[in-house]
């Protein structure tokens, strides 16, 4: 009985103060694996466009990129983007600079309209640009850092799409969706601020008083079950007796 007591006041406390966390846990769960991670992504907001070959002949060595941006790069990667091929160069030490391919400058300020202009072209379905707007500072749900174009579109989903200011590249999407999903993320693993951090101590203990639950339930259940059959045994024998 003392056991019984006991397991039965640690088990209601504790689920008194872990069981809104276990329904943020269990809600949090059945809306992320109810939304397609695809549409999380807005992955079927993006139009394809099939790779276009680099016209390698037609480019500058990199020595003569690297000299003229004024780098000693200790790595280079080239790629197509919407304002042309460019080049990012990343020094021994410091932030990577991206230049033209062609020039190895800088690519000049990218206008409202053309970052309109850009990002619906890189946007599969009908909606409108509804608006652009040029943030010095990447907002903390793009996970970036600087200047980017911000431009969103009038759809159901609310989605928008950002841009880097230098090559007009699509560098993160967002919608309603996403922000849904990230709520519920930050709920799930506790993290309220970013939603980066789901090892830390605050959700290990809760995961531990959580575990106690279960395991209080159980012995509160080997118990009464045992209690039940001593009482069910005990009436059979008072059944034959008589």
């Amino acid at each position: 009985m003392q056991m019984l007591r006991l397991s039965t006041q640690l088990h209601k406390w504790i689920a008194l103060v872990v069981g809104l966390q276990v329904l943020f846990w269990v809600g949090g769960g059945l809306v992320m694996t109810a939304i397609p991670i695809e549409t999380v992504r807005s992955e079927h907001r993006v139009a394809e466009q099939p790779p276009v070959p680099l016209a390698l002949a037609a480019l500058p060595p990199l020595d003569d990129i690297a000299r003229q941006a004024g780098v000693a790069p200790a790595q280079a990667e080239l790629r197509n983007t919407p304002r042309g091929p460019a080049w990012t160069l990343k020094p021994a030490s410091g932030e990577p600079i991206v230049v033209s391919a062609l020039t190895g400058r800088p690519f000049g300020p990218l206008s409202a309209v053309e970052a309109s202009a850009f990002a619906r072209r890189a946007y599969r379905g009908t909606a409108e640009v509804s608006g652009v707007a040029f943030l010095r500072e990447a907002p903390e749900e793009t996970g970036r850092t600087g200047p980017l174009w911000r431009v969103d579109f009038a759809d159901r989903e609310k989605t928008s799409f950002y841009l880097s200011p230098a090559t007009a590249e699509v560098v993160t999407r967002r919608s309603g969706v996403w922000r849904l999903f990230d709520f519920f993320w930050r709920l799930h693993v506790m993290d309220w601020n970013d939603g980066e951090d789901f090892n830390h101590p605050l959700i290990i203990i809760t995961t531990a008083l959580t575990l106690s639950i279960v395991v209080s339930g159980f012995i509160l259940l080997w118990i009464r079950l045992a209690r039940d059959l001593k009482t069910l045994r005990a009436a059979r024998r008072v059944a034959r007796s008589e």
